[in-house]
């Protein structure tokens, strides 16, 4: 089938902060409009949600304690070293 232009309007903001998402996940804006539209075809409704969700607050905190390594348990050299750590009385 051949292919068409068409012209949109959309908030120029919105245009780029769009295309800088569809790049990080390795699409051109023109392909991701063209799997929105195939698959709201196919499904006869509006589909789905492509792309990272954001992690919420607690989810973000959790990552940030991590990298700055708190609340981190201490390594183990063995399987027994670590049992014995989980049974040991705190």
């Amino acid at each position: 089938m051949a292919a068409v232009s068409t012209n949109i309007k959309i908030d120029s903001t919105l245009k780029r902060e769009s295309q800088e998402l569809f790049e990080s996940l390795g699409l051109s804006l023109s392909s991701a409009i063209n799997m929105f539209l195939r698959q709201s075809v196919r499904e006869q409704a509006i589909p789905f949600r492509v792309g990272n969700p954001m992690p919420n607050a607690e989810t973000l905190k959790a990552i940030e304690d991590a990298r700055k390594g708190i609340g981190l348990s201490r390594g183990f050299t063995s399987v027994s070293e670590l049992m014995e750590d989980l049974d040991a009385d705190d």
